[in-house]
């Protein structure tokens, strides 16, 4: 199974969502002194949703990332977490990395997510990934 790539800021929600993930993956640095990441394999990336309305969704670090066309290139689907407090802004993030890069928006939870949130994406990863080999020339 090819890797993520995920950002979680000081809160660490995302992050706990990966460790209950069990798949390896590489976190964004949050501050630029930590260095950059450089993806080397294609990727599904997780990303977190902050502010409403009008302010940025997409977190500052993984615009950056993402600027990279290395990276670009090798982003083969995104994950989006949120707060449903958001109401329609809900996971945007995802919605609008989905559409720039021209990839699925693969599965949206909620802050952390539950047990039921780490089983379907870990299972949905799985078949991605596995449809991913058979339609790749």
């Amino acid at each position: 199974m090819a890797r993520l790539i995920y950002f979680s800021n000081l809160s660490e929600n995302t992050h706990r969502f990966i460790g209950h993930l069990g798949l390896p993956a590489d976190r964004i640095p949050i501050r630029p002194a930590d260095g950059t990441l450089t993806a080397t394999e294609p990727f599904v990336l997780i990303v977190p949703t902050y502010g409403a309305r009008a302010e940025r969704k997409i977190p500052t670090q993984v615009a950056r990332f993402l600027n990279d066309p290395g990276n670009r290139t090798l982003l083969r689907g995104v994950i989006a977490s949120g707060n449903a407090n958001f109401g329609d802004e809900f996971c945007a993030a995802g919605h609008q990395i989905a559409a720039k890069c021209h990839v699925p928006l693969l599965y949206r939870f909620e802050i952390a997510g539950t047990p039921e949130d780490h089983i379907r994406v870990r299972d949905g990863l799985t078949q991605f990934w596995t449809n991913q080999e058979t339609t790749t020339p």
